[in-house]
């Protein structure tokens, strides 16, 4: 018998961004009743809108991670939907770019990686090629990844809603979770929003990006990693497009560094870089735009001066700090973190989107 104020589920995903909707669509799908919870006023407000869209391949992931296996399957998986749902992509293929002898060894690094990562369409590629693909780039050698692309991703979002609803699913928005805990008789979820009640679920899946260190710790459970917030800034570009096709150099620091993307009505940006915050902040400091320069001129020497205009901004949900090595995806189940019917995603930074469907895979199995 349901309560005064609470409504008895099944399953309960808190967070719809891609990730979470993914997750939804997969567990309606295998029959059961879910109820996606979601904080603000509309779909994949979040870090699913605030991303370059790319479709990754996995090569920069070590061998045997999460990142690496969902990414490749993710891959596949997130262009079969696409093509089935009538989503937009391109698969525009990628360049990764060495402009000098140092970079030039981390490409073979990062084609070893990729082979042993089963990722496809990856090769080699001399300079000279690279430049005859396109002509306004500089470089001493390059990868080419013939499975990278780019997505819309508000598309992707909206379809995967479609197709939970289509198998009995619900989206609940303005329907933030304050916290509850995980009991013998189910986890019980506090949510506000204009009539504030307590849903108690069999199955909660933890998918709220940003804050889902923040409600675990708030459920109770054991094992929650340390978050980070890294922004990462982008800048549009004005004028004729140098590049057909994405074009990344070779990984620093947190990031992948400040490639170049489009989207798929053809503009262009740069970005992200890396800037670690305290606070949620999504402005674009105009100044960061110097170092933007200096970065991509090495490998388009002819961006010209003011072609830079202040973008977008996302956050990464971090689980390594500014000195550590970036982590892998975490998703902890009730072995890891004491709290029974609980699966918790922690760290879904890139690739997250490309390895959306493929999690839902995952947690799927695990919430069976």
């Amino acid at each position: 018998m349901t309560e005064a104020g609470t409504e008895r589920i099944d399953c309960a995903v808190v967070g719809a961004g891609v990730v979470g909707l993914a997750v939804a669509r997969a567990l309606a799908l295998a029959g059961r009743e879910v109820l996606v919870l979601e904080a603000d006023t509309a779909i994949g407000g979040g870090i699913s809108s605030r991303n370059s869209e790319v479709i990754h391949a996995g090569m920069y992931y070590p061998a045997g991670s999460l990142k690496a296996r969902l990414c490749v399957r993710g891959n596949r998986l997130l262009r079969d939907f696409a093509a089935e749902h009538g989503v937009s992509f391109s698969m525009c293929g990628k360049l990764i770019v060495a402009t000098d002898d140092a970079e030039e060894a981390k490409l073979a690094d990062i084609l070893a990686k990729g082979q042993a990562n089963g990722v496809t369409g990856l090769a080699a590629i001399p300079a000279a090629r690279a430049r005859e693909m396109e002509p306004n780039l500089s470089c001493q050698a390059a990868l080419f990844s013939a499975d990278t692309g780019i997505v819309d991703v508000h598309g992707l979002m909206l379809a995967l809603q479609g197709a939970l609803e289509a198998h009995g699913g619900m989206v609940a928005l303005q329907a933030p979770v304050l916290g509850g805990h995980a009991g013998d008789d189910g986890v019980t979820l506090r949510v506000g929003g204009a009539e504030p009640m307590n849903v108690v679920a069999r199955t909660v899946v933890l998918a709220a990006g940003l804050r889902s260190c923040a409600l675990a710790r708030s459920l109770g459970l054991a094992n929650v990693p340390q978050d980070y917030l890294c922004k990462g800034n982008y800048f549009t570009l004005t004028g004729k497009m140098p590049f057909s096709r994405l074009v990344y150099p070779v990984p620093v620091a947190a990031g992948l560094g400040v490639h170049y993307t489009l989207d798929l009505a053809g503009r262009g940006r740069f970005g992200p870089d890396v800037e670690w915050v305290e606070t949620e902040d999504y402005s674009v400091d105009p100044r960061r735009g110097d170092q933007f320069y200096a970065a991509i001129r090495r490998y388009w020497p002819g961006l010209p001066d003011g072609a830079l205009e202040p973008g977008y901004a996302g956050i990464r949900p971090k689980i390594s700090g500014p000195a550590e090595p970036a982590a892998d995806f975490v998703v902890h189940g009730p072995a890891q973190h004491g709290g029974a019917g609980v699966v918790a995603l922690y760290g879904i930074e890139s690739p997250g989107l490309t390895s959306s469907l493929a999690l839902a895979e995952l947690v799927r199995e695990m919430a069976a």
